[in-house]
């Protein structure tokens, strides 16, 4: 799936408020069920071009949810993506029901449009249960997000010598705020550690459901994500010196309780890139410091010449 979003960047300029962003994100979210264990999930307001990955990825762990009772919650889930999605298009979303047990339960979803499957996803539910309990990783000694400038005032320094589309789409309103630790300028064409720390929360209040807090998040973690192998090779997409797609993307919860309403950090690093693809690394901590989900992907990453 193409490496482009419509969530994520400065909220300045004219457009809807953040509770109308947020709201619109709520409904893009919310699946519909239209027949036995089929759903459809509908097109992003404004949206042009590719589908989102993280908007497909986020719609059928949705139209899991929808087929799953007796208290189970999802823990994880693993998508492959295979051709990119078409924003003219709503996506269609067939579950299978591939197991029910007493304490697990996993499903099995295709995104479909036009006939032809664009990304396939499993996902594993669990009665949430008392347990042994650890966590190794550590959230990173990083400024607090209230500490940081907005993104808005982040990009001024460069956003003049980027191209045109690239400052149309930073200057757009969003529904998911970003505060960058380290933001690298992408004009610079240097190397830099392929390691990334960002804060990022919805812009105003979510509604108290569980499942669209998770929800929420799987379709936020495919920000950033991949443009951490781009780092050390002082390519990336805003300077268009790099294209790239998704090629799998995989999410473990931890945490039942967060919320995507208040700030939680990414934590990003590449511990490989070549043969043109990226492997790419995240934790995800709440402001407390506990570790509220892991996530992997690998994608494709080309140089643009």
């Amino acid at each position: 799936m193409e490496v482009t979003n419509d969530a994520t960047g400065p909220e300045e300029g004219n457009g809807p408020s953040p509770a109308e962003m947020v709201e619109r994100l709520v409904r893009l979210l919310t699946v519909t069920e239209v027949g036995p264990d089929l759903y459809h999930g509908s097109r992003q307001i404004g949206g042009r071009g590719r589908v989102f990955g993280g908007q497909v990825v986020a719609q059928a762990l949705a139209a899991a949810i929808g087929t799953v009772d007796g208290g189970r919650v999802a823990h994880s889930l693993h998508a492959y993506f295979m051709r990119g999605g078409d924003e003219d298009y709503p996506i269609d979303l067939r579950v299978h029901r591939d197991f029910d047990g007493r304490s697990f339960a996993t499903r099995r979803v295709e995104a479909i449009q036009g006939g032809e499957p664009i990304l396939t996803l499993s996902a594993s539910f669990h009665r949430p249960e008392e347990g042994l309990a650890h966590a190794d990783y550590r959230m990173p000694a990083v400024p607090m997000p209230e500490d940081l400038p907005p993104e808005s005032e982040v990009v001024k320094s460069f956003i003049e010598r980027l191209p045109a589309p690239t400052q149309a789409f930073l200057k757009r309103r969003r529904s998911v705020e970003l505060r960058h630790v380290n933001r690298v300028d992408p004009t610079d064409g240097r190397p830099h550690d392929a390691v990334q720390h960002v804060w990022f929360r919805v812009v105003a209040p979510m509604p108290d459901d569980a499942d669209l807090h998770r929800v929420a998040l799987a379709y936020m973690t495919d920000m950033v994500l991949l443009g951490s192998s781009l780092l050390p090779h002082g390519i990336n997409w805003m300077s268009g010196t790099a294209k790239g797609a998704s090629l799998d993307h995989a999410v473990w919860f931890h945490e039942l309780d967060f919320r995507v309403d208040d700030w939680l950090l990414y934590s990003t690093h590449s511990p490989w890139t070549g043969g043109g693809r990226g492997l790419n690394h995240g934790r995800i901590f709440d402001r407390d410091g506990r570790l509220i989900a892991s996530t992997a992907q690998e994608g494709v990453i080309r140089r643009m010449r």
